[in-house]
């Protein structure tokens, strides 16, 4: 019987010669992963379970939620997960300042790479699938018997092919291809399903346009998202991981619920609107609309904090100016993505501009600090949410965007098309 990628790796894991959708099995785990929101709920249960984890080198902890601490409950947390790294002579905990956002500073630091198993308390572990890996979100529970046994249960996913033809269009990233699909699927069209992407298009892909993809693989309800080891991924490795990897290809004959066909080329730069991932629309139906007003824009996050995001903003705002209405928040991922901002000269262009450039972190994406919204705010944002609530007050607005449309939008004031900001600003 055929498997498809995420099939292969889970048998793999779980020393089975093959696994079918549906079946239980328990696999063993490469990586256990959790922030300084998670991982200190899940201690005192793994406390009940075992003294030291099952592997100090697999057992990872990233503050990254509420750093800088936030206030004192938040201090009291990534204080609890440090001493605990301590104490267990972790090898992989990112203290602030030499750290970032969990989903960049992981595939950044080498801590993953394809065809492991990996675990993390938080919804967009599913990032790490742009490498080739099956990793997936779980609770805290989960969490704490991974950290103990190094195993976990899991029911075998089903899959959706989706078949990738052509080559994007100047503007479109995988920011906008993912909105496109979940637009197209809905936000449960994927439900406990993996998200394989294949097909020619793929290598007219950025690896941070598949990171981007990969990470909101949750927001269509899936368990996990995949791409196919090609050239690209194999030289990021090398770029960045020492680990020696396994790489698993679909078989021929592997079993999917649905197989869909998206036209890369046909894509347009895309929005979603309030209050849910799939509600996309695109930058031409925006256009026909009477303009949408902006009370502040956030470039940055697991989702679009990396560096060619940075790189795709800065040559928008460059040599412009943010509206005189509007605020905005530019947030690299990562330290090193920082650095390299400052070594571009991108930092300049950011603050010419007339933006605020913090300190990397989760920040602002889960209404957590450094940019929380106030009742009737709208907002363009380069993060993965946009539910009641999640940067703020209940009555504000979130309209998710690549770091192209973000920009432009802090230019004119308006969402606005990145092809025509010139025009408008």
């Amino acid at each position: 019987m055929g498997m498809t990628m995420t099939q292969k790796i889970l048998a793999a894991h779980a020393g089975l010669d093959e696994v079918c959708a549906g079946q239980l099995i328990e696999a063993k785990l490469d990586i256990v992963m959790a922030n300084d929101i998670t991982g200190p709920m899940a201690l005192p249960i793994f406390k009940e379970m075992a003294e030291n984890v099952f592997d100090k080198d697999k057992v990872v902890f990233v503050p990254d939620h509420f750093t800088p601490n936030k206030d004192i409950k938040s201090a009291e947390n990534s204080k609890a997960i440090r001493e605990f790294a301590k104490e267990q002579e972790l090898k992989w905990y990112f203290e602030q300042g030499k750290s970032g956002v969990e989903h960049a500073i992981l595939p950044e630091a080498g801590v993953v790479a394809a065809g492991e198993c990996i675990i993390g308390a938080d919804s967009h572990t599913c990032t790490y699938g742009a490498l080739g890996a099956f990793s997936t979100g779980v609770g805290t529970t989960d969490i704490a018997t991974g950290m103990a046994t190094g195993e976990l249960w899991f029911k075998v996913p089903g899959a959706i092919k989706f078949e990738l033809i052509g080559k994007p269009a100047p503007y479109v990233s995988g920011k906008d291809i993912i909105l496109h699909i979940i637009g197209q699927i809905g936000v449960d069209g994927a439900l406990y399903k993996s998200m394989e992407f294949v097909g020619e298009g793929i290598a007219n892909l950025s690896m941070d346009d598949r990171f981007t993809m990969a990470n909101m693989a949750i927001e269509a309800g899936a368990k996990n998202g995949i791409f196919p080891v090609d050239d690209k991924v194999k030289e990021y490795l090398k770029a960045h991981c020492k680990k020696e990897y396994q790489i698993y290809e679909a078989d021929e004959d592997a079993q999917y619920d649905e197989v869909l066909t998206i036209d890369l080329s046909q894509v347009r730069p895309t929005v979603a609107f309030p209050h849910l991932p799939g509600n996309a629309k695109t930058i031409d139906e925006i256009e026909a609309m009477e303009p949408i007003k902006i009370d502040q824009v956030v470039i940055g996050s697991c989702t679009n904090g990396r560096m060619e995001d940075m790189r795709k903003a800065a040559a928008i705002l460059k040599g412009r100016t943010v509206h005189k209405d509007v605020r905005v928040m530019v947030v690299p991922a990562t330290q090193k993505i920082y650095k390299q901002c400052i070594h571009e000269g991108l930092m300049d262009i950011f603050i010419d501009a007339g933006c605020a450039v913090n300190t990397p972190s989760c920040g602002p994406c889960m209404g957590g600090h450094m940019g929380v919204m106030a009742a009737g705010e709208k907002c363009v944002s380069t993060t993965n949410r946009n539910f009641v609530g999640r940067m703020g007050h209940v009555d504000s607005l979130i309209y998710l965007a690549s770091p192209e449309i973000a920009a432009a939008s802090a230019i004119a004031g308006y969402i606005a098309n990145p092809e025509k900001v010139g025009e408008k600003s």
